[in-house]
């Protein structure tokens, strides 16, 4: 295997450098540099600091000639200067120079196929057991001639300084994709590695004719694969770890001809709330080679999932293994059912519909929920947001590329196309309780069974739905959200102020999309 030394990242001096370290060797080097304790279960546990959550304003494209017509540029695609990142890079190598280093070098993508290769050097040994749990991790006859495609430099003690560097702030997430780098400096929220990750592959992989997913996916005993977009929160690691089908993965995704395979070897799972009757599989993850992010401890090491003081972000990451029903490798055939998951926090979308094209489409660039708290620095509350493809961050091209793949997709495999809703129900956020995950489990499995494709449905007058009348093991009162509002013209101001925001993002946002998908959407005036 390939010695590295700091000057294999074009840092002076002979610091320590320790590539693909096992487990073990992470955990007891995290240790004892004071990274984080072990808990009860056996999980690393680290606090974060200051950034509990991805930091959106602090991500920025190196804006160059032979990229600058592939990004689509604006609020969320952020250009910098290639002087800019050259000086910021130059700063943070030499910050890194005499450090302890840990490199992980894996792979992302299952399907052999269309592999990439990514070099992590990270500062921190718990970063970089996250990091190794998180892609798929090489052979030690891989790793004998292994060449990076990609290299991610992350510093999170490194600082930028906003009025010299021209970031935002002492934080930075710099992407090059020409020079096929990355710099993470200032935070130490290892999401950010990932969805680095996850953003290369979003640019790289519709050059290759297939559709990269911000969801997740399982696959049953028939062969029968399903996908759940969703952004954070609205329960893609949840609803796809079902115990009677074979997690694909839980986050990041290629949809090709032949069909679906995981981006990532590990998954990212939410703890807030968690509990082992309502959530085995993922309880059952937490255990030694875990790493939880700002899960709060008692005395005695045992995690309080419910304790969300430092952030209701908190995280795990674990393999995807640590998942008894995993599919090894992570790959599936073409999708069957495709469900777009939102947490409406008004409470007037229903629990389940069916979309057809024309409303699949409408509904996947529009990529509606209720961003919950913790999710991102700053959110407090839960706020109504539109995130184009259920994950505009860490999409660089323009949104109609990757919509047109899905329609694409769509008309191939004629996979049937549902919205669910795992918000709330009968009531606005902190005026009713959560849609009960057991009804929610129950609707997507009728779904993923063809249970709902011979039903009765019903159209929702303001959001322009097909909602079905009856569902196997759902109460009927639990399909229509306006039945169970007491006041009923309470929920026709509410429903009509979430269709007139659909309706404003959608004409702002696709101005020249068709009729006929601009027809599909809410119709409330």
């Amino acid at each position: 295997m390939e010695k590295l030394s700091p000057m294999s990242f074009g840092i002076a001096g002979n610091g320590k450098v320790y590539r693909n370290l096992p487990v073990a060797r992470l955990v007891e080097k995290a240790l004892e540099r004071g990274e984080g304790v072990l808990a009860e279960n056996g999980a690393l546990a680290v606090r974060t600091g200051k950034y509990t959550g991805r930091s959106p304003n602090d991500k920025f494209f190196v804006d160059t000639p032979a990229i600058h017509d592939t990004v689509s540029w604006g609020k969320v695609n952020v250009p910098i200067s290639k002087e800019k990142y050259d000086a910021i890079k130059g700063k943070m190598l030499s910050y890194l120079q005499g450090k302890e280093l840990f490199v992980f070098d894996g792979f992302g993508g299952a399907d052999p196929k269309y592999t990439r290769r990514f070099r992590i050097v990270n500062e921190l040994a718990s970063q970089n057991l996250f990091i190794h749990q998180l892609l798929i991790r090489p052979t030690a006859e891989q790793l004998e001639d292994y060449t990076p495609d990609y290299t991610l430099i992350v510093a999170p003690g490194f600082l930028c300084i906003p009025e010299v560097d021209g970031t935002n702030s002492e934080a930075a997430i710099l992407v090059n994709l020409e020079e096929h780098e990355v710099l993470i400096a200032g935070s130490q929220y290892s999401g950010e590695i990932k969805k680095s990750v996850f953003t290369i592959m979003n640019y790289i992989l519709p050059a290759e004719g297939i559709l990269p997913m911000h969801c997740s996916a399982n696959i049953g005993k028939d062969g029968d694969t399903a996908v759940f977009f969703g952004l954070s929160g609205t329960g893609k690691t949840t609803l796809s770890a079902d115990p009677n089908r074979a997690l694909i993965g839980d986050d990041e995704h290629g949809w090709t001809d032949e069909g679906v395979f995981n981006i990532e070897g590990g998954c990212y799972a939410k703890c807030i709330g968690l509990e082992q009757e309502k959530e085995p599989e993922i309880y059952g993850a937490i255990r030694f080679g875990s790493v939880m992010e700002n899960v709060i401890l008692d005395e005695a090491g045992h995690p309080d999932y419910f304790d969300g003081s430092l952030t209701e972000n908190t995280r795990v990451s674990y393999p995807v293994d640590f998942i008894p029903s995993a599919a090894i490798p992570g790959v599936g055939g073409l999708p069957k059912t495709v469900i777009f998951l939102t947490a409406d926090a008004f409470g007037v979308l229903p629990p389940i519909s069916r979309l057809d094209k024309d409303a699949a489409m409408y509904h996947f660039v529009s990529g509606y929920t209720s961003k919950l708290a913790g999710t991102e620095r700053g959110i407090k509350e839960p706020v109504t947001t539109f995130s184009t493809l259920f994950g505009e961050p860490f999409f660089p091209r323009p949104a109609s590329v990757y919509a047109q793949m899905l329609g694409e997709k769509l008309d191939e495999t004629g996979a049937q196309v549902f919205l669910v809703n795992t918000g709330w129900f009968g009531g606005k956020a902190g005026t009713v309780p959560r849609m009960k995950l057991k009804y929610t489990r129950a609707m997507v499995t009728a779904a993923i069974a063809g249970q709902l494709n011979d039903v009765e449905y019903t159209r929702d007058p303001i959001f322009n739905l097909n909602i079905p009348k009856t569902c196997p093991n759902v109460p009927d009162e639990m399909l229509d959200p306006r039945a169970a509002w007491p006041d009923k013209d309470a929920y026709d101001a509410a429903a009509r102020e979430l269709a007139a925001a659909f309706q404003a993002n959608f004409a702002k946002k696709y101005p020249d999309m068709p009729e006929n998908i601009v027809k599909a959407g809410p119709c409330a005036k």
